[in-house]
């Protein structure tokens, strides 16, 4: 991302209602997954850290980031509670095979340009009978301003995301959308921007109270639901993956 996208990363994502939003998901997937007290939990993509405390709820959390300001921001923000590394996907991993229960890509797959080299590089990592969590962007025909501001390569379809997991040699144990109650918003607010020609999306600031309560209450409903159904469209994709043996 840029050096802009982390600063704004920072400031805001402890209250925006997006990531808290995605956050709430997030637990709900988790929880469903049954996961043991002493999971081991790498988060690829860490950022400026706004995920690791409630990944933390689940286990022993490390972080990889390619960004070092963005990690000299997160460990700071965690005040060092956190195993977290310097690293690039795929060739540079500072971490040990096998080390791993959970392996989190929660919307960093679309920044690499070498996602299957990257989701096959997890292989190693992951213990016998880990699992891979992934949220990405979903539907390229939504590619905006957003995306360029924040270096996406690429955002994904529900076939894509599948494509790229079976190349990678993985099986799918669940894909849905989400974010779906807000779709439409979303819909209308990339067409805004790109009939105004701006050069950042209308969505990236926190909007004002009760607005933001207001999204994030939406769109937190959608977590309940998540944990024993999908969705069939959506902002954004979320999948569970497996190795295959």
């Amino acid at each position: 991302m840029s050096p802009e996208a982390y600063l704004e990363m920072a400031d805001t994502e402890n209250e925006h209602w997006w990531f808290r939003g995605r956050r709430d998901v997030l637990r709900s997937i988790l929880r469903r997954l049954a996961l043991v007290p002493q999971t081991r939990v790498l988060e690829v993509g860490s950022g400026t850290g706004g995920n690791l405390d409630v990944l933390a709820e689940f286990g022993s959390v490390s972080g990889l980031e390619m960004d070092a300001n963005a990690l000299s921001m997160s460990v700071e923000r965690t005040s060092g509670r956190y195993d977290l590394r310097l690293g690039r996907c795929p060739d540079d991993i500072p971490f040990r095979d096998g080390n791993f229960d959970l392996i989190c890509f929660l919307d960093c797959l679309e920044h690499i340009w070498d996602d299957v080299g990257t989701l096959k590089r997890m292989h190693a990592l992951l213990a016998p009978g880990g699992s891979i969590v992934v949220t990405v962007p979903a539907y390229q025909w939504l590619w905006s301003a957003h995306d360029e501001f924040l270096h996406h390569r690429r955002r994904y379809d529900r076939a894509s995301l599948a494509r790229r997991a079976h190349a990678a040699g993985y099986r799918i144990e669940r894909i849905t959308y989400f974010n779906t109650l807000l779709f439409p918003l979303a819909v209308a607010a990339r067409l805004f921007d790109r009939l105004f020609r701006r050069a950042r999306s209308s969505g990236d600031a926190v909007p004002a109270e009760p607005l933001n309560t207001l999204l994030y209450r939406i769109f937190k409903c959608e977590s309940s639901w998540l944990v024993g159904h999908g969705l069939p469209f959506g902002v954004s994709l979320l999948a569970v993956l497996k190795a295959d043996s």
